[in-house]
């Protein structure tokens, strides 16, 4: 048993915050796995029932990209994904989201995982979808630039979490690493669409990627989704040059109807996955007009649009003229090809 982590989890006890260094320094220790699982769930625990401040939420983030296996991108790339967690069950969004942007000419490095709060996350999708998210590493950048749209998945990029799996399976509870994932893309984007499950944290990973070299980044929490809805008002924080922002979006601003969350409940992987293709196929509906508002914030992010009605009009036209469709298949043909022989 290691005694590293001893001297922080004092501290913890009582009351004591952590730095940058000291929280990079404590959860390098636990990727390393030098901490055991009673020192772990009382770190986590510690710092969940106090609050966890920007500079711990800086310093993990920073162990955790210390630890990941890196791919080259765009430096105009892009990342559109979630925290998770918000219960909602809801056809996926932040993927088809990034089939729309890819075919807008958006490269989208997209960092996700299987279901772990959800009946289908972005990876079960995919794979149903007919798209190998255990391509070899190397084919990625690849993938990239022929399909402007590639698949991270978080498991394989991340191996060092490993260590914390069984203490935060056995907590049960929220942890900071719910919200340390969206902050690590492997791609090392400068540009994000981040849906949060509670808007309170949303500040806080603004400011935290601030620190960290982000460049511009929406961080969206809608009537309960870790996404923007149309089912009412979403709140939005906006990072931008250094500049951290409240707003509120509607979706008439959009120029987009309302329609209840109901609407956009989502199932099994299969049915979801149809559902999508049913969308890049130019089917109409609350569906559809959520992937447009998230779309055009996305839009929004990557500095290609100025308002969002603009970046609604410019979605639509991906969908409508078959360019998001044409990206998953450009995803699914990219992902099937063997790597070059050395």
């Amino acid at each position: 048993m290691s005694n590293a982590l001893k001297p922080t989890l004092a501290r913890l006890a009582v009351g004591e915050t952590l730095s940058e260094d000291d929280a990079e320094h404590a959860f390098g220790l636990i990727m390393a796995g030098e901490a055991t699982s009673a020192q772990i769930g009382g770190l986590l625990m510690a710092m969940r029932v106090r609050g966890e401040t920007v500079a711990e939420l800086t310093g993990a983030v920073r162990a955790m990209r210390a630890r990941m296996l890196r791919i080259a991108a765009p430096r105009d790339a892009i990342d559109v994904c979630r925290t998770g967690g918000d219960g909602a069950g809801t056809l996926n969004i932040s993927t088809a989201v990034s089939f729309v942007l890819a075919g807008l000419g958006v490269p989208v490095a997209k960092h996700g995982n299987r279901a772990l709060s959800s009946r289908a996350g972005a990876a079960d999708v995919l794979t149903a979808l007919g798209v190998d998210v255990d391509v070899p590493l190397e084919r990625l950048p690849v993938i990239l630039d022929a399909a402007q749209c590639c698949f991270l998945f978080a498991p394989r990029h991340h191996a060092a979490l490993r260590h914390a799996a069984v203490p935060r399976v056995e907590l049960g509870t929220r942890t900071i690493f719910n919200l340390l994932g969206p902050m690590a893309n492997p791609a090392g984007v400068r540009r994000q669409l981040i849906g949060v499950f509670d808007p309170r944290w949303a500040e806080p990973m603004a400011a935290a990627l601030a620190g960290l070299g982000t460049e511009a980044c929406w961080i969206v929490h809608g009537q309960g989704l870790d996404e923007l809805t149309v089912a009412g008002e979403s709140s939005v924080v906006e990072l931008k040059e250094g500049e951290i922002r409240r707003r509120t979006v509607t979706p008439e601003e959009a120029g987009l109807p309302r329609a209840p969350l109901t609407a956009i409940r989502g199932g099994e992987a299969a049915a979801n996955a149809a559902a999508l293709i049913a969308l890049l196929q130019g089917a109409a509906g609350p569906y559809r007009d959520t992937v447009l508002l998230n779309a055009a914030a996305a839009l929004t992010v990557a500095g290609r649009v100025g308002e969002l009605g603009e970046g609604v009009a410019e979605a639509a036209r991906a969908l409508d003229g078959g360019a998001a469709l044409a990206a998953i298949e450009a995803l699914r043909r990219e992902s099937a090809l063997l790597p070059a022989a050395h």
